[in-house]
Protein backbone atom coordinates (compact mmCIF):
# COMPACT_ATOMS: atom_id res chain seq x y z
CA UNK A 1 0.00 0.00 0.00
CA UNK A 2 2.86 2.40 0.87
CA UNK A 3 4.44 1.72 -2.51
CA UNK A 4 1.16 2.50 -4.33
CA UNK A 5 0.73 5.73 -2.40
CA UNK A 6 4.32 6.75 -3.24
CA UNK A 7 3.68 6.22 -6.95
CA UNK A 8 0.46 8.28 -6.79
CA UNK A 9 2.26 11.09 -4.96
CA UNK A 10 5.15 11.08 -7.47
CA UNK A 11 2.78 11.35 -10.43
CA UNK A 12 0.77 14.10 -8.73
CA UNK A 13 3.90 16.18 -8.11
CA UNK A 14 4.76 16.06 -11.81
CA UNK A 15 1.41 17.45 -12.97
CA UNK A 16 1.16 21.14 -13.90
CA UNK A 17 -0.85 23.31 -11.52
CA UNK A 18 -3.03 24.43 -14.40
CA UNK A 19 -4.37 20.91 -14.81
CA UNK A 20 -5.66 20.67 -11.26
CA UNK A 21 -9.37 21.25 -10.80
CA UNK A 22 -10.25 24.27 -8.71
CA UNK A 23 -6.74 25.76 -8.70
CA UNK A 24 -6.12 29.44 -9.32
CA UNK A 25 -5.08 29.93 -12.93
CA UNK A 26 -1.28 30.33 -13.05
CA UNK A 27 0.29 31.94 -16.13
CA UNK A 28 3.86 31.44 -15.02
CA UNK A 29 3.88 27.95 -13.53
CA UNK A 30 6.88 25.99 -14.75
CA UNK A 31 6.47 22.45 -15.99
CA UNK A 32 8.15 19.48 -14.44
CA UNK A 33 9.43 16.81 -16.79
CA UNK A 34 9.80 13.71 -14.68
CA UNK A 35 12.52 12.00 -16.71
CA UNK A 36 15.34 14.46 -17.35
CA UNK A 37 16.99 11.93 -19.65
CA UNK A 38 14.17 12.49 -22.13
CA UNK A 39 14.32 16.23 -22.63
CA UNK A 40 13.66 17.62 -26.09
CA UNK A 41 16.62 17.97 -28.40
CA UNK A 42 14.32 19.40 -31.08
CA UNK A 43 11.17 21.53 -30.95
CA UNK A 44 8.81 21.82 -33.92
CA UNK A 45 6.12 24.42 -33.27
CA UNK A 46 3.38 24.43 -35.92
CA UNK A 47 0.74 27.16 -36.16
CA UNK A 48 -2.50 26.88 -38.16
CA UNK A 49 -3.19 30.61 -37.83
CA UNK A 50 -6.84 31.41 -37.02
CA UNK A 51 -7.98 27.77 -36.90
CA UNK A 52 -10.87 26.84 -34.64
CA UNK A 53 -12.18 23.35 -33.98
CA UNK A 54 -15.02 23.82 -36.47
CA UNK A 55 -12.38 24.40 -39.16
CA UNK A 56 -11.01 20.92 -38.39
CA UNK A 57 -14.45 19.31 -38.60
CA UNK A 58 -15.23 21.04 -41.90
CA UNK A 59 -11.94 20.04 -43.53
CA UNK A 60 -12.16 16.45 -42.31
CA UNK A 61 -15.73 16.12 -43.59
CA UNK A 62 -14.74 17.59 -46.97
CA UNK A 63 -11.89 15.09 -47.31
CA UNK A 64 -13.74 11.98 -46.14
CA UNK A 65 -17.28 12.63 -44.98
CA UNK A 66 -18.48 12.17 -41.38
CA UNK A 67 -16.37 9.02 -40.91
CA UNK A 68 -13.35 10.44 -42.70
CA UNK A 69 -9.76 9.88 -41.66
CA UNK A 70 -8.40 12.15 -38.94
CA UNK A 71 -6.36 15.16 -39.91
CA UNK A 72 -2.73 14.30 -39.17
CA UNK A 73 -2.48 16.50 -36.08
CA UNK A 74 -5.66 14.94 -34.62
CA UNK A 75 -3.66 11.76 -34.01
CA UNK A 76 -1.20 13.41 -31.65
CA UNK A 77 -1.62 11.87 -28.18
CA UNK A 78 -1.84 14.99 -26.00
CA UNK A 79 -4.82 17.33 -26.39
CA UNK A 80 -5.43 20.45 -24.33
CA UNK A 81 -6.57 23.99 -24.92
CA UNK A 82 -5.33 27.52 -24.29
CA UNK A 83 -6.71 30.92 -23.35
CA UNK A 84 -5.76 33.50 -25.97
CA UNK A 85 -6.47 36.98 -24.58
CA UNK A 86 -3.74 39.62 -24.91
CA UNK A 87 -2.47 42.21 -22.43
CA UNK A 88 -4.92 44.86 -23.61
CA UNK A 89 -7.73 42.95 -25.33
CA UNK A 90 -9.91 39.92 -24.70
CA UNK A 91 -9.71 39.25 -28.46
CA UNK A 92 -6.06 38.96 -29.40
CA UNK A 93 -4.28 39.63 -32.66
CA UNK A 94 -1.58 37.37 -34.08
CA UNK A 95 1.27 39.59 -32.91
CA UNK A 96 0.33 39.48 -29.22
CA UNK A 97 -0.63 35.80 -29.38
CA UNK A 98 2.63 34.69 -31.01
CA UNK A 99 4.62 36.95 -28.66
CA UNK A 100 3.01 35.15 -25.70
CA UNK A 101 4.34 31.85 -27.06
CA UNK A 102 7.71 33.22 -28.07
CA UNK A 103 8.48 35.26 -24.95
CA UNK A 104 6.24 33.83 -22.23
CA UNK A 105 4.54 37.11 -21.33
CA UNK A 106 1.38 38.96 -22.27
CA UNK A 107 1.80 41.74 -24.84
CA UNK A 108 -0.58 44.34 -26.23
CA UNK A 109 -2.12 43.74 -29.64
CA UNK A 110 0.32 44.73 -32.35
CA UNK A 111 3.48 44.37 -30.25
CA UNK A 112 6.22 42.00 -31.41
CA UNK A 113 7.84 40.67 -28.20
CA UNK A 114 8.39 44.28 -27.14
CA UNK A 115 6.70 46.22 -24.34
CA UNK A 116 6.02 49.67 -25.78
CA UNK A 117 5.27 51.09 -22.32
CA UNK A 118 8.82 50.73 -21.01
CA UNK A 119 10.91 49.47 -23.95
CA UNK A 120 11.65 46.13 -22.31
CA UNK A 121 11.73 42.78 -24.05
CA UNK A 122 12.66 39.25 -22.99
CA UNK A 123 14.54 36.81 -25.22
CA UNK A 124 12.42 34.69 -27.51
CA UNK A 125 12.48 30.91 -27.33
CA UNK A 126 14.25 31.02 -30.70
CA UNK A 127 16.99 33.24 -29.28
CA UNK A 128 17.35 30.96 -26.28
CA UNK A 129 17.76 28.00 -28.62
CA UNK A 130 20.42 30.00 -30.49
CA UNK A 131 22.21 30.68 -27.20
CA UNK A 132 22.26 26.95 -26.52
CA UNK A 133 23.98 26.30 -29.84
CA UNK A 134 20.90 24.89 -31.52
CA UNK A 135 19.93 25.59 -35.12
CA UNK A 136 16.76 27.62 -35.61
CA UNK A 137 14.23 28.27 -38.36
CA UNK A 138 11.13 30.19 -39.39
CA UNK A 139 8.74 28.99 -42.12
CA UNK A 140 5.48 30.64 -43.21
CA UNK A 141 3.13 31.02 -46.16
CA UNK A 142 2.76 34.73 -45.38
CA UNK A 143 5.52 37.28 -45.61
CA UNK A 144 8.19 35.94 -43.28
CA UNK A 145 8.09 39.36 -41.59
CA UNK A 146 4.37 38.96 -40.79
CA UNK A 147 3.14 38.87 -37.19
CA UNK A 148 3.60 35.22 -36.20
CA UNK A 149 7.11 34.55 -37.52
CA UNK A 150 8.11 38.09 -36.51
CA UNK A 151 7.33 37.40 -32.85
CA UNK A 152 9.92 34.62 -32.75
CA UNK A 153 12.59 36.48 -34.70
CA UNK A 154 12.34 40.16 -33.76
CA UNK A 155 11.60 42.78 -31.09
CA UNK A 156 9.74 45.84 -32.43
CA UNK A 157 7.00 48.16 -31.25
CA UNK A 158 4.55 47.27 -34.03
CA UNK A 159 3.85 44.40 -36.38
CA UNK A 160 3.68 47.02 -39.15
CA UNK A 161 7.44 47.66 -38.91
CA UNK A 162 8.24 44.82 -41.32
CA UNK A 163 11.48 46.28 -42.68
CA UNK A 164 12.74 46.58 -39.10
CA UNK A 165 11.59 43.00 -38.46
CA UNK A 166 13.59 41.85 -41.49
CA UNK A 167 16.62 43.73 -40.17
CA UNK A 168 16.32 42.04 -36.77
CA UNK A 169 16.09 38.64 -38.45
CA UNK A 170 19.22 38.95 -40.59
CA UNK A 171 21.39 40.88 -38.12
CA UNK A 172 20.37 39.91 -34.57
CA UNK A 173 18.36 36.69 -34.19
CA UNK A 174 19.64 35.17 -37.47
CA UNK A 175 17.58 31.96 -37.77
CA UNK A 176 19.53 29.45 -39.85
CA UNK A 177 16.49 28.85 -42.05
CA UNK A 178 14.13 31.61 -43.22
CA UNK A 179 11.50 30.46 -45.74
CA UNK A 180 8.36 32.22 -46.96
CA UNK A 181 7.19 35.28 -48.83
CA UNK A 182 8.05 38.92 -48.31
CA UNK A 183 11.06 39.67 -50.52
CA UNK A 184 10.02 43.33 -50.65
CA UNK A 185 10.97 43.84 -47.01
CA UNK A 186 14.53 42.74 -47.74
CA UNK A 187 14.92 45.09 -50.72
CA UNK A 188 15.64 48.71 -49.87
CA UNK A 189 14.42 49.87 -53.28
CA UNK A 190 10.85 48.85 -52.42
CA UNK A 191 10.30 51.80 -50.12
CA UNK A 192 9.19 52.22 -46.53
CA UNK A 193 7.12 49.83 -44.46
CA UNK A 194 4.03 50.63 -42.39
CA UNK A 195 6.20 52.38 -39.80
CA UNK A 196 8.04 54.51 -42.34
CA UNK A 197 11.30 52.57 -42.11
CA UNK A 198 13.39 51.34 -45.01
CA UNK A 199 16.43 49.06 -45.07
CA UNK A 200 18.32 47.04 -47.63
CA UNK A 201 18.31 43.70 -45.81
CA UNK A 202 19.23 41.18 -48.50
CA UNK A 203 22.86 42.37 -48.93
CA UNK A 204 23.16 42.20 -45.15
CA UNK A 205 21.82 38.65 -45.16
CA UNK A 206 24.33 37.61 -47.81
CA UNK A 207 27.15 39.25 -45.87
CA UNK A 208 26.07 37.29 -42.79
CA UNK A 209 26.39 33.95 -44.56
CA UNK A 210 22.90 33.27 -45.89
CA UNK A 211 22.42 31.51 -49.21
CA UNK A 212 19.56 33.17 -51.08
CA UNK A 213 17.01 31.05 -52.95
CA UNK A 214 13.93 32.19 -54.85
CA UNK A 215 12.08 29.04 -55.98
CA UNK A 216 11.66 25.34 -55.28
CA UNK A 217 14.52 24.27 -57.58
CA UNK A 218 17.10 26.61 -56.05
CA UNK A 219 15.95 25.57 -52.58
CA UNK A 220 16.51 21.91 -53.41
CA UNK A 221 19.88 22.71 -54.98
CA UNK A 222 20.98 24.55 -51.84
CA UNK A 223 20.06 21.54 -49.70
CA UNK A 224 21.88 19.15 -52.04
CA UNK A 225 24.97 21.35 -51.80
CA UNK A 226 24.90 21.13 -48.01
CA UNK A 227 23.92 24.67 -47.11
CA UNK A 228 23.51 25.30 -43.40
CA UNK A 229 22.09 28.82 -43.62
CA UNK A 230 19.43 29.75 -46.15
CA UNK A 231 16.95 32.55 -46.78
CA UNK A 232 14.19 31.68 -49.23
CA UNK A 233 11.97 34.58 -50.28
CA UNK A 234 9.69 33.15 -52.93
CA UNK A 235 7.32 36.06 -53.60
CA UNK A 236 7.42 39.85 -53.13
CA UNK A 237 4.56 39.72 -50.60
CA UNK A 238 2.55 36.75 -49.30
CA UNK A 239 2.73 33.40 -51.07
CA UNK A 240 -0.28 32.33 -53.17
CA UNK A 241 -3.03 30.25 -51.55
CA UNK A 242 -2.22 26.56 -51.37
CA UNK A 243 -4.57 25.60 -54.20
CA UNK A 244 -3.08 28.30 -56.47
CA UNK A 245 0.59 27.40 -56.04
CA UNK A 246 2.53 26.81 -59.26
CA UNK A 247 5.18 24.06 -59.46
CA UNK A 248 8.04 26.55 -59.18
CA UNK A 249 6.93 27.56 -55.68
CA UNK A 250 7.31 25.24 -52.68
CA UNK A 251 4.30 24.14 -50.68
CA UNK A 252 4.28 24.48 -46.90
CA UNK A 253 5.02 20.75 -46.69
CA UNK A 254 8.01 21.12 -49.01
CA UNK A 255 9.32 24.14 -47.08
CA UNK A 256 8.89 22.22 -43.82
CA UNK A 257 10.81 19.20 -45.14
CA UNK A 258 13.55 21.47 -46.50
CA UNK A 259 13.87 23.21 -43.14
CA UNK A 260 14.17 19.89 -41.30
CA UNK A 261 16.76 18.61 -43.80
CA UNK A 262 18.96 21.62 -43.04
CA UNK A 263 18.33 22.00 -39.31
CA UNK A 264 18.86 18.35 -38.42
CA UNK A 265 22.54 18.65 -39.40
CA UNK A 266 23.16 20.56 -36.16
CA UNK A 267 24.29 18.02 -33.57
CA UNK A 268 22.82 20.14 -30.78
CA UNK A 269 19.29 19.97 -32.18
CA UNK A 270 16.99 22.75 -33.32
CA UNK A 271 13.91 24.92 -32.86
CA UNK A 272 11.63 25.71 -35.81
CA UNK A 273 8.31 27.53 -36.09
CA UNK A 274 6.15 26.56 -39.09
CA UNK A 275 3.00 28.55 -39.86
CA UNK A 276 0.05 27.87 -42.14
CA UNK A 277 -0.60 31.60 -42.30
CA UNK A 278 -3.54 31.82 -44.65
CA UNK A 279 -6.05 29.72 -42.73
CA UNK A 280 -6.62 32.97 -40.88
CA UNK A 281 -7.19 34.96 -44.06
CA UNK A 282 -9.81 32.50 -45.25
CA UNK A 283 -11.62 33.15 -41.97
CA UNK A 284 -11.37 36.91 -42.41
CA UNK A 285 -12.87 36.49 -45.88
CA UNK A 286 -15.57 34.06 -44.64
CA UNK A 287 -14.49 31.90 -47.59
CA UNK A 288 -15.01 28.15 -46.96
CA UNK A 289 -13.28 26.99 -50.17
CA UNK A 290 -10.18 29.02 -49.32
CA UNK A 291 -10.41 27.72 -45.75
CA UNK A 292 -10.50 24.06 -46.74
CA UNK A 293 -7.65 24.51 -49.20
CA UNK A 294 -5.43 26.07 -46.56
CA UNK A 295 -6.37 23.38 -44.04
CA UNK A 296 -5.33 20.74 -46.57
CA UNK A 297 -2.02 22.48 -47.17
CA UNK A 298 -1.32 22.76 -43.46
CA UNK A 299 -2.23 19.15 -42.78
CA UNK A 300 0.10 18.02 -45.57
CA UNK A 301 2.86 19.89 -43.76
CA UNK A 302 2.03 18.16 -40.47
CA UNK A 303 2.09 14.78 -42.24
CA UNK A 304 5.50 15.63 -43.72
CA UNK A 305 6.81 16.58 -40.28
CA UNK A 306 5.43 13.38 -38.72
CA UNK A 307 6.97 11.32 -41.53
CA UNK A 308 10.33 12.93 -40.71
CA UNK A 309 9.93 12.29 -36.99
CA UNK A 310 8.81 8.69 -37.43
CA UNK A 311 11.80 7.74 -39.56
CA UNK A 312 13.89 7.33 -36.41
CA UNK A 313 13.12 6.26 -32.83
CA UNK A 314 15.69 8.83 -31.73
CA UNK A 315 13.70 11.59 -33.41
CA UNK A 316 10.50 10.31 -31.82
CA UNK A 317 12.06 10.32 -28.35
CA UNK A 318 13.87 13.64 -28.70
CA UNK A 319 11.38 15.87 -30.54
CA UNK A 320 8.61 17.96 -29.00
CA UNK A 321 5.94 18.64 -31.63
CA UNK A 322 3.23 21.21 -30.85
CA UNK A 323 0.31 22.16 -33.12
CA UNK A 324 -1.74 25.13 -31.90
CA UNK A 325 -3.66 28.06 -33.36
CA UNK A 326 -3.02 31.56 -32.05
CA UNK A 327 -6.75 32.42 -32.08
CA UNK A 328 -9.92 31.56 -33.97
CA UNK A 329 -11.08 33.73 -36.87
CA UNK A 330 -14.59 34.47 -38.04
CA UNK A 331 -16.59 32.77 -35.29
CA UNK A 332 -17.03 29.87 -37.70
CA UNK A 333 -19.76 27.29 -37.08
CA UNK A 334 -21.19 24.30 -38.93
CA UNK A 335 -24.95 24.46 -39.46
CA UNK A 336 -25.52 21.42 -41.62
CA UNK A 337 -26.41 19.42 -43.53
CA UNK A 338 -29.20 18.71 -41.06
CA UNK A 339 -31.15 15.50 -41.63
CA UNK A 340 -28.55 14.04 -43.99
CA UNK A 341 -24.84 13.20 -43.87
CA UNK A 342 -21.98 15.41 -45.04
CA UNK A 343 -20.43 14.08 -48.23
CA UNK A 344 -16.76 13.93 -49.13
CA UNK A 345 -15.89 16.60 -51.66
CA UNK A 346 -18.85 18.78 -50.64
CA UNK A 347 -18.50 21.77 -48.33
CA UNK A 348 -20.54 21.65 -45.14
CA UNK A 349 -23.21 24.26 -44.53
CA UNK A 350 -21.73 26.94 -42.34
CA UNK A 351 -22.15 30.31 -40.69
CA UNK A 352 -19.88 33.09 -39.48
CA UNK A 353 -20.32 35.63 -36.70
CA UNK A 354 -17.76 38.14 -37.97
CA UNK A 355 -14.91 38.81 -40.37
CA UNK A 356 -12.43 39.25 -37.53
CA UNK A 357 -10.89 37.22 -34.74
CA UNK A 358 -12.97 35.71 -31.96
CA UNK A 359 -12.04 35.27 -28.31
CA UNK A 360 -12.59 31.52 -27.91
CA UNK A 361 -9.95 29.13 -26.59
CA UNK A 362 -7.98 27.12 -29.14
CA UNK A 363 -6.92 23.47 -29.11
CA UNK A 364 -3.35 22.28 -28.48
CA UNK A 365 -2.23 18.98 -29.99
CA UNK A 366 1.23 17.71 -29.04
CA UNK A 367 3.61 14.81 -28.58
CA UNK A 368 7.12 14.23 -27.30
CA UNK A 369 9.12 15.33 -24.25
CA UNK A 370 7.17 17.83 -22.14
CA UNK A 371 3.90 17.36 -23.98
CA UNK A 372 2.14 15.81 -20.97
CA UNK A 373 1.94 19.31 -19.48
CA UNK A 374 -0.06 20.50 -22.50
CA UNK A 375 -2.90 18.02 -22.05
CA UNK A 376 -4.71 20.58 -19.88
CA UNK A 377 -6.46 23.95 -19.82
CA UNK A 378 -3.62 26.49 -19.90
CA UNK A 379 -2.78 30.06 -20.82
CA UNK A 380 -0.94 30.72 -24.08
CA UNK A 381 2.10 31.98 -22.14
CA UNK A 382 2.39 28.52 -20.58
CA UNK A 383 3.50 27.03 -23.90
CA UNK A 384 6.70 29.07 -23.66
CA UNK A 385 7.36 27.58 -20.20
CA UNK A 386 6.86 24.06 -21.53
CA UNK A 387 9.23 24.63 -24.44
CA UNK A 388 11.85 26.27 -22.23
CA UNK A 389 11.76 23.49 -19.63
CA UNK A 390 11.82 20.85 -22.37
CA UNK A 391 15.04 22.05 -23.99
CA UNK A 392 16.99 23.18 -20.91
Amino acid sequence: MKKIMLIILTVALCLPLTAAAGRTFDHHHKTKICDDQHKAKNIIFMVPDGMGLAYVTAARAYLGGPDGQNMAFENLPQIGYQRTYSEDSFVTDSAAAASAWACGEKFANGEICYHSTDGSYPETILEIANDMGKATGLVATSRITHATPAAFGAHVTSRNCENAIATDMVTITQPDVILGGGARHFDGSQGADGCGGSSDNLPTALANGYEYVTDFVTLQTAIANGTDKVIGLFTPSHMPPHMDLTPDLPTLAQMSTAALDILEEDKNGFFVMIEGSQIDWAGHANDPEYQVGEMIGFDEAVRAVLDWINLSPRRVNNTLLVVVADHETGGYAIDGPYGSQAEAGVLVQDGWTSMDHSGVDTIIWSQGPGSDALGAAVDNTFLYSVMLEAIK
